[in-house]
């Protein structure tokens, strides 16, 4: 353990914990009249504008959230990360995801290496691959082309790559390359997803994609041997070399699995799980299914924001300004969740992955030093696309508890409709409740304007609205495989920037583990229970209740039957 040193201890937190005071003495309606505090809080950047006016803070506030950020050293924070210090120090690694979509001739180092080398030589690989696959040159063990695709992962081989890819698949260049292809996303060890990933598929016409970086996950290995038994069942156990691919550094396991090692494609430690959507675990399955060169845009969007974010002072920094704000509306306002509300249908798996990234990386109780907190750090991420969520959590945001909301959306649809006879596009009708909800939290309605529209009087309460709700609203040029990946990174470090300011490790998952420790422990009661018929023992009593009537339940289940048996499809 190292310093006690806590960021709560310094004069400029002190200082905006101080300045709350003010802030709770305004409201949005006043700061929203002073066109050059608006004006200063709108900042862009390749076509993207970022208007946070509608936060609650002054032009003081953010100067003191800038004090702030010096207090912490993010700028050194920063610069540790892109250089490959280990700066996740729990388990001694770089955090280099930077690394994974740099152009071939920077130079990024881990221990003295120069890592991009490495990454091009995987990227090449698959695109290679891909391209073979996509052409008919590599075709599975009956001679015909793989046109489906199963990609096989958990949390963060799964959420990010499943994000990317319902974001491109309206896209209209995305969509072309996909022609006559499918893929799916296997996550879930629950038998049912293993029918909707399988179901309207052949085992002859489908590759699987097994990530998994050890190649122990429990749940991936599981769906994992599901995959190989329904293509080895139909096809034989030879045919599992052609139909099944890795993405994995235990090549050992990957060969013993029946996966031919070079076909297992590399990552390496410095990338975290929820961070590896530019590595192998997302770029083979999205080139599989888009190609390459479309996937290569996203890559070089992300890289865009990667090199703003290192090199952008703070006050056009939109990875850092966002990350500021959630200090603000977490640790001092006191808001303990955020919504973020794309107004695109394409991004709808966008808030379940910020969810996991933001909550996995930032859900920590003690710093990074292994001092408790005395501070709330970390933030409840939720979200669905507008105008759906309108119709669903809206209420309690407009009327119930303050929850910040991030209203992002993109000039251009990826699919534009202009229907005759009707005032507005589609487009239109969507975006005009983008621009619509954020001044609606921001100004409110008071009961006077209620008075003046002759509302009855026992209605007043019932459709007063206090406003003062703070968002902010990032509005993107359109919604290509490159804007995808600049808002994929623009998150990623945003993340980063609250965990450096917090003084927490955003890079590990301890709190992923014991969960799965005392699943082992069921795991091996059930076996000695179906087996042997041994009673459920060494529980508490709750645990022990449930076991109990579970295995009654399910008393006629086979144990070790003498052929797979798989869902009937």
């Amino acid at each position: 353990m190292g310093s006690s040193t806590l960021i709560s201890d310094t004069d400029a937190w002190k200082d905006l914990k101080s300045h709350v005071e003010d802030i709770k003495k305004t409201h949005l309606r006043d700061l929203m009249s002073d066109t050059a505090r608006c004006q200063s809080m709108m900042v862009e950047f390749d076509g993207m504008l970022l208007d946070y006016s509608r936060q609650r803070v002054t032009v003081n506030t953010v100067d003191k959230l800038y004090k702030l950020a010096e207090a912490a050293y993010l700028k050194e924070k920063i610069k540790r990360m892109y250089s490959g210090e280990h700066i996740n120090s729990t388990e001694n690694r770089s955090v280099l995801h930077v690394a994974l979509r740099a152009s071939r001739d920077e130079v990024i180092c881990s221990d003295g290496k120069n890592v991009v080398p490495d990454v091009w030589n995987v990227l090449d690989k698959i695109r290679d691959f891909s391209e073979r696959v996509r052409s008919g040159s590599w075709v599975g063990a009956t001679g015909k082309a793989l046109k489906d695709v199963i990609a096989i992962g958990i949390g963060g081989s799964f959420l990010g790559p499943l994000f990317v890819h319902t974001a491109l698949q309206t896209d209209p260049e995305a969509m072309e390359c996909a022609k006559g292809r499918q893929l799916r996303f296997l996550a879930n060890v629950d038998p049912t997803d293993v029918v909707r990933s399988t179901v309207g598929l052949k085992p002859e016409t489908t590759l699987v994609v097994v990530v998994s970086k050890t190649f122990t996950t429990a749940e991936s290995m599981l769906n994992a041997r599901t995959m190989r038994e329904w293509i080895s069942s139909a096809l034989g156990t030879s045919a599992v070399a052609k139909h099944m691919v890795a993405v994995s550094t235990n090549l050992l396991l990957v060969e013993k699995f029946g996966i031919d090692p070079s076909n297992a494609f590399a990552f390496w430690d410095w990338v975290g799980g929820r961070y590896s959507v530019c590595s192998a675990v997302g770029v083979l399955p999205l080139s599989l299914q888009y190609g390459f060169p479309v996937v290569e845009k996203f890559l070089k969007g992300a890289s865009s924001i990667d090199q703003h974010f290192y090199s952008a002072p703070f006050e056009k920094n939109i990875p850092v300004l966002l990350g500021l704000l959630s200090i603000w509306n977490v640790s001092f306002l006191g808001y303990p969740a955020r919504a973020i509300l794309p107004y695109s249908q394409a991004l709808e798996k966008f808030a379940p992955h910020i969810q996991q990234l933001s909550m996995e990386s930032n859900g920590k109780g003690v710093s990074i030093d292994g001092v408790p907190l005395p501070y709330e750090a970390g933030e409840i991420d939720f979200g669905e696309p507008g105008t759906n969520g309108q119709h669903s959590f809206y209420q309690l945001i407009h009327q119930g508890r303050v929850i910040p909301c991030d209203f992002i959306g993109s000039a251009k649809s990826q699919q534009p409709i202009h229907l005759k006879g009707e005032v507005v596009s589609n487009h239109d009708e969507l975006m005009s409740n983008f621009f619509a909800q954020p001044d609606a939290l921001a100004f409110g309605k008071t009961p006077e304007e209620l008075h003046k529209e002759n509302v009855p009087q026992h209605l007043i309460s019932h459709k007063t609205f206090s406003g003062n709700r703070p968002s902010l609203s990032l509005l993107l040029p359109a919604l290509n495989a490159c804007n995808v990946g600049q808002l994929l990174a623009i998150y990623e470090h945003r993340i980063a920037v609250e965990g450096f300011i917090w003084g927490i490790n955003s890079f590990d998952q301890w709190g992923v583990e014991l969960g799965k420790s005392l699943a082992t422990q069921v795991r091996k009661q059930l076996h000695a229970s179906r087996t042997k018929g041994e009673p459920v023992k060494g529980f508490n009593f709750s645990t022990t209740t449930l076991l109990t009537r579970y295995l009654e339940a399910t008393q006629d289940a086979p144990v070790d039957p003498p052929v797979s048996l798989l869902p009937r499809i």
